[in-house]
């Protein structure tokens, strides 16, 4: 057996606080000029050819409608933005998208309501910072949506959210691998876990946002988008549902669809592959979700077991190179496998029918990743929240943000790196208000392209 070196909890974090001769806390705030010859059309429009082209006018429309919703599709032009800046030397398996739309409540396999990330298209291997600058930023520019126009109440914002990572990092960095990867974010135990570091006002607030979540059961999903027959079929309902007679622009339809849910199985264990074998596939529709997404492959495919009362969704997505990837330069994995790893690593509780197949559609090579449509799934609709609410999100969704990373092992070492004072609060409230003021100008001269030429910002 080897005699590893086991370091202490003081040790990690001393090496995570050397971390700061290399790159400062001050100069993670740094937001750094872009290159003489920006193209911003340009990056948008650098996935058109693998998304659907009568799906890309609606994508442009859903990020035409507020400065928020252009940031959501904007994952890539950040992560840009972000590589081109200093950098903490402290790498995570980063969500790469973890914007404030992008947590929300799903049932765990024990059919609990659990709270977490729910978003991995962009999952990859970056520093720790920018899953929190992403966050910090997502929330300045819904506040300055919601009504908080003083930036310097935008920059607090931002600095709430930096400070619950910062103390929620601190505090996971003392426990156990085991209870790190052990504990649960059901609702319940978010707010016990809170209870100590919020206050009674604040935890109330908390309650309300999560009372906002309606979520889907399987029997309300199946009454509002299956038809009863033999077999049953999904309710038509453009775009959300559409039943595709043709293959799309990519050569992808409802054939390629059924070849990836027989193939993925493979992928999945194997009491779950042998229960996926026991439904068969009954229909499948184009599906239509997100703002980044849109355009995207995406099929929802029904599955019937013993008879038609015996059904669920599972959602089919195209995945690609991730914009983390990207910017560091990396390929090789298969995407639709770095997607399924990534919300393992980063989710407490985990969909049981996650998984991932490749397919050779038309001349090429594709790969996707599938999971449980709905299955009580749903976020939190930022437009509703009043500025106290937003508050409250933002910290609860720093802090679960926190345990996602500390689930790679390496919450001494951040922590260490962040310290105890505000230095790094400061930090990401500087950037934050800095990149809001970048993403509107992005946004205002989107807007404008679209209205100049919208079949040319479409794609």
């Amino acid at each position: 057996m080897s005699e590893a070196k086991v370091t202490t909890v003081a040790e990690r974090r001393l090496d995570g606080r050397g971390g700061r001769f290399l790159t400062s806390r001050k100069a993670i705030g740094q937001l750094a000029p872009r290159p003489e010859g920006f193209d911003l059309a340009e990056i948008l429009h650098r996935d058109d050819v693998r998304r659907v082209e009568s799906l890309l006018p609606l994508r442009a429309k859903r990020m035409a409608e507020s400065p928020f919703a252009f940031f959501r599709g904007c994952a890539l032009v950040m992560a840009e933005d972000l590589a081109r800046g200093p950098v903490s030397p402290w790498m995570v398996a980063s969500a790469g998208d973890a914007h404030l739309a992008n947590f929300g409540a799903y049932a765990s396999p024990e059919r609990r309501i659990v709270f977490d990330l729910n978003d991995f298209d962009e999952g990859a291997r970056a520093p720790f910072e920018w899953d929190v600058k992403r966050l910090a930023t997502s929330v300045v520019i819904a506040g300055a949506e919601r009504g908080v126009v003083d930036e310097s109440d935008q920059r607090h914002l931002a600095e709430l959210v930096a400070r619950e990572y910062r103390r929620a990092i601190r505090r996971f960095a003392e426990e156990t691998r085991l209870e790190v990867w052990g504990a649960t974010l059901d609702v319940a135990s978010v707010m016990n876990e809170l209870r100590g570091e919020f206050s009674d006002a604040l935890r109330r607030r908390i309650t309300d946002v999560l009372d906002h979540l309606q979520t889907l059961s399987d029997n309300e999903l199946t009454r509002r988008h299956v038809v009863d027959g033999d077999p049953p079929s999904i309710v038509e309902e453009p775009p959300h549902f559409a039943h595709e007679s043709e293959p799309d622009s990519t050569g992808f339809g409802a054939e390629d669809a059924q070849r990836v849910v027989e193939h993925y199985g493979e992928s999945l264990s194997s009491e779950h592959a042998e229960l996926l074998s026991q439904f068969r596939v009954v229909d499948a529709a184009r599906h239509v979700v997100g703002v980044g997404s849109v355009g995207m492959e995406c099929w929802a495919v029904l599955l019937c077991g013993r008879d038609h009362r015996d059904t669920f969704f599972l959602q089919i997505k195209e995945a690609t190179e991730s914009a983390l990837d990207r910017v560091f330069e990396r390929s090789g994995e298969d995407p639709g496998e770095r997607v399924v790893r990534s919300q393992r690593l980063l989710q407490a509780a985990t969909d049981p029918f996650l998984g991932h197949a490749r397919l050779r559609v038309g001349d090429r090579e594709r790969s996707f990743y599938v999971r449980r449509l709905y299955d009580h799934r749903a976020s939190v609709e930022v437009s509703r929240l009043t500025p106290a609410m937003l508050e409250a999100y933002g910290r609860v969704c720093a802090w679960v943000l926190a345990r996602a990373h500390a689930r790679g092992g390496q919450s001494a070492e951040i922590a260490g790196y962040l310290g105890g004072s505000p230095r790094f609060d400061e930090a990401i409230g500087a950037f934050a208000l800095e990149y809001r003021r970048r993403n509107q100008e992005d946004f205002e001269a989107f807007v404008a392209m679209t209205e100049k030429s919208p079949t040319t910002v479409a794609g």
